[in-house]
């Protein structure tokens, strides 16, 4: 009777054996699908994120599919190692690619009872496996089928691959929430430094992730992130890679983290985006050309651009003390009855724009920026379109006007929130136009010293159009200078009357400016339109003697293995657009507006002593405030205004370019000034004037008329359509003390 017992049992232990033989067969042979060979794991490669660097080589940001930077075994630290193995697979050194010992406990547990929580005991090779090739789904034999797929694979991949290699692949592949994946994002992500500078409790907290990723996430369950540590601490002890009192010291210590999540709040965001295009262009020519497909988002690029990082943070910097004070006084304006009820037409015209009228009282859920804090919140369709409409934006742009090297990139007061990017946005230019014109005329070989009437006038035929000066003076005559200086529109539109609408229109365009004008009167005072990156161009034409430049954000393109793919070389071809004449005087005059005119508040008001030329701009009803800036090595270029010219300040003590938009330049100019390697190479001197040109500007600003001039005036008004309007009730001539003084 026991002997038939024995025999049955054994009958029975050898159909189970060849049912086993049968199924790894079947799986080996590709019943469940093919398995990789020798070759495909050889070749196989992580996706990897591209990084973006600094002009300084910083991290600002990853373009990627998988957040992932791949390193090598040389860059994980030791203690990191001993982690991992003591905590994973503490004999991986020491057997094959298959824990025999396991197999008898995976058997039982996981196959036959279908336990896929036992884990299951596998390598650290058969790991990998899994995260190279993740798992299909065969149903109830799933966990069976993926399992022999693993240890077979594991196998070849020991008999291919070194123990070290295997290793750095399995933490390079590994996931540690947050869509991150390999120890050397984690290690940014996490604490803000490269592998290699992990300490040993920052090591055990990444390896503890291992287990549950999101549940030992250190940012979001610190304690239970703690109480995993002190698991891998101890499992570190128990196999001897800490002394007894160096773990007890270790378990005792506060998690510190320093995290640094470049998806979404980098110093960069909008830049970022500029960087992307740019190189996905550069990778598809390159690409046209040797048949190679580059890709941004797996092939781990080292992308390095021209952005100084410190004058962006100081630009962010600027932006959040400014704008912040600002937008409380906007808000301020709005709140009272007149106000109120202003913000309130504006939003009603704005949702029947939108077709968005009939669901005004719906209630969603919106992020909210404040600069106080940015937050989800739930809102009504109608409060939310209110509070977007009070929001006050701005566009910031800093270039190198020699190679067109962008140094600093804002787009707006947040990415996640408003990311529309506020230096591409076009608006109107107002006083910030008046150098394109006053270029024309100079190129047209007028002098800064000729003077322009300052007399109140109308266009006959133009239903009265009448420009008038910001302090509405009139009367005597403006040098070409002192006009510009003085931001003065009445000489300013006799300047265009005289040079006429073909030679303006060819300068704007020859500047830059791609959006076509209107030839009307308005042209003259600012009325035409154009982005931030167009107004840095153009002024950088002023800045470099004459030379059309193109932005340009990327300095190099390398491959993860650090061959250079393409390498910015700043083409010696450069398009000549001005004289050298027409730009130095240009570059005077613009000097003496920061000296002495509109400008006069960067050294006055915020102390910036860095030699400066520039112009500020105000559109009408404060709708958009501007301010350019440039020096030979350096412009820089700030607009501020609302979504919609509805919304605005009433006057120019907050609204004006000189209030809103000049302190932008200002405070960032102003920390640049107190890093003196940066000062140093971000300004420049001007070079004196040119010889014949030296006393080009040595005239005053503003002369009363004289007999002659009244005269030539009688006779140049005979020719035109200028019809000199006779001095309005209440409205003085220049202030005696002034009128003496300019004489």
């Amino acid at each position: 009777m026991l002997r038939k017992r024995v025999l049955a049992f054994g009958k029975i232990c050898l159909a189970l054996l060849a049912v086993l033989f049968l199924f790894v067969l079947s799986v080996y042979i590709g019943v469940f699908g093919p398995l990789e060979g020798k070759t495909e794991l050889r070749s196989y490669k992580n996706a990897e994120a591209s990084s973006v660097l600094s002009g300084e080589g910083e991290l600002i940001g990853k373009f990627f599919t998988e957040n992932r930077t791949n390193i090598t075994y040389e860059q994980l630290p030791e203690n990191l190692v001993n982690a991992v193995l003591a905590t994973e697979d503490v004999r991986f050194y020491n057997r094959g690619a298959v824990d025999l010992r396991s197999l008898f406990r995976v058997f039982f547990k996981t196959i036959l009872f279908r336990e896929e929580s036992s884990g299951g005991g596998s390598t650290i090779t058969q790991q990998l496996v899994k995260n190279m090739y993740g798992r299909g789904n065969y149903g109830i034999l799933t966990i069976p089928v993926s399992k022999v797929k693993e240890m077979i694979l594991a196998v070849r991949l020991e008999k291919i691959s070194g123990k070290s290699e295997i290793l750095t692949l399995y933490l390079n592949t590994v996931s540690f929430g947050e869509n991150i994946f390999g120890i050397g994002t984690a290690s940014e992500r996490y604490f803000n430094k490269k592998t290699e500078e992990l300490r040993i409790e920052e090591s055990a907290v990444l390896i503890g992730m291992l287990k549950a990723n999101t549940r030992y996430n250190p940012r979001l369950y610190p304690e239970n992130a703690i109480s995993r540590r002190n698991v891998v601490l101890r499992q570190m002890e128990k196999y001897h890679y800490l002394t007894v009192p160096e773990a007890d010291s270790l378990v005792n210590l506060p998690l510190e983290l320093n995290y640094a999540n470049f998806e979404s709040a980098g110093p960069a965001d909008y830049f970022l985006v500029q960087v992307k295009s740019e190189a996905e262009m550069i990778l598809a020519g390159i690409n046209s050309v040797s048949g190679k497909k580059s890709d941004i988002e797996k092939d781990g690029l080292i992308i390095s651009t021209t952005l100084n990082l410190d004058l962006q943070r100081y630009a962010l910097n600027a932006f959040r003390n400014h704008l912040q004070v600002m937008q409380k006084r906007l808000n301020e304006q709005y709140s009272g009855t007149p106000g109120e009820r202003a913000i309130a037409e504006i939003t009603d015209r704005e949702l029947r724009r939108l077709n968005l009228a009939g669901r005004a009282g719906e209630v969603i859920v919106n992020d909210i920026f404040d600069w106080e804090g940015t937050h989800t919140d739930t809102t009504t369709v109608i409060d939310s379109m209110r509070k977007s409409l009070l929001l006050l934006h701005a566009g910031f742009m800093a270039i190198d006007p020699a190679t067109g090297a962008v140094r600093a990139w804002i787009g707006g007061i947040d990415f996640r929130t408003q990311p529309y990017d506020q230096v591409l946005a076009r608006r109107q230019l107002g006083s910030v136009f008046k150098p394109v014109l006053y270029a024309a005329a100079i190129e047209d070989g007028m002098d800064p010293c000729e003077y322009l009437d300052n007399d109140s006038v109308v266009l006959d035929g133009l239903e009265d159009y009448s420009p008038e000066n910001y302090d509405h003076s009139y009367g005597g005559k403006y040098s070409l200078a002192g006009a510009l200086v003085h931001s003065m529109n009445v000489p300013t539109f006799s300047l265009f009357l005289k040079i006429g609408f073909q030679k303006v229109d060819s300068m704007w365009k020859n500047l830059g400016f791609s959006f076509a004008e209107q030839d009307a009167p308005s042209l003259a005072l600012g009325t035409s339109e154009a982005n931030v990156s167009e107004v840095a161009v153009a002024y950088s034409v002023f800045a470099n003697g004459g030379f059309k430049i193109n932005p340009q954000t990327i300095l190099s393109i390398k491959s993860r293995d650090g061959e250079i793919i393409w390498e910015n070389s700043y083409s010696d071809e450069k398009n000549r657009v001005l004289s050298d004449r027409s730009a130095a005087l240009m570059s005077a005059m613009l000097q003496k507006a920061v000296r002495e005119g509109t400008g006069a508040a960067v050294n006055a008001i915020y102390g910036v002593t860095i030699p400066l030329a520039g112009k500020t701009g105000t559109t009408q009803n404060y709708a958009d405030a501007w301010f350019a800036a440039f020096n030979p090595k350096l412009t820089v270029v700030g607009r501020v205004g609302a979504s919609t010219p509805s919304v605005h300040f009433n006057t120019g003590t907050d609204g004006s370019g000189s209030a809103l938009a000049l302190p932008l330049v200002a405070l960032t100019l102003k920390q640049v000034q107190q890093n003196h390697p940066l000062s140093d190479e971000l300004t420049g001197r001007f070079p004196d004037l040119p010889p014949g040109l030296e006393s080009a500007l040595d005239c005053p600003d503003f002369r009363e008329e004289n007999v002659f001039d009244r005269l030539k005036d009688i006779l140049d008004r005979n020719k035109s359509q200028i019809i000199r309007k006779p001095p309005r009730p209440g409205k003085a001539r220049k202030p005696l003390l002034r009128r003496l003084f300019r004489r």
